[in-house]
């Protein structure tokens, strides 16, 4: 797919959603709606906020395969990449994000225990566009 990073990486900045994906100890997937990343890096690295605690950050410290999936319901396209999930609690990578108003969420600030950063790494994809579908690598 020519200028794949642009064009992918212009749908993803445009969505007001993203959805990922997790596997749960049965091995059936789990998938949730999200506010956008707060990062990204192309389209390899993504930066999520989210709560230590939730049943998500667990099944990816028991299974770290994901997928992340973004679209523009407008002109019905989007994009899915498939890859690996981390949680990172570092300060380093929560001050990274943090974003002033957080403190609504994480009482406790940017060292709140139950703040953490998703960080996945995309391997490949698949775009969806005009009625047809691409398999794509990512560097």
């Amino acid at each position: 797919m020519p200028n794949a990073e642009q064009t992918i990486g212009n749908l993803i900045d445009k969505a007001g959603v993203a959805i990922i994906s997790s596997v749960d100890e049965d091995g059936f997937p789990n998938s949730k709606a999200m506010l956008p990343p707060r990062k990204r890096e192309g389209i390899r690295h993504f930066f999520f906020t989210t709560n230590t605690s939730s049943m998500r950050v667990g099944q990816y410290f028991q299974n770290p395969k994901a997928c992340i999936y973004f679209f523009d319901k407008r002109f019905f396209r989007g994009v899915m990449l498939r890859g690996f999930m981390e949680i990172l609690q570092d300060r380093a990578a929560k001050e990274m994000i943090w974003r002033e108003g957080d403190e609504m969420y994480y009482s406790e600030g940017v060292t709140d225990p139950d703040y953490c950063v998703l960080r996945f790494t995309a391997q490949n994809g698949r775009y969806y566009s005009n009625f047809k579908s691409e398999n794509f690598i990512v560097e």
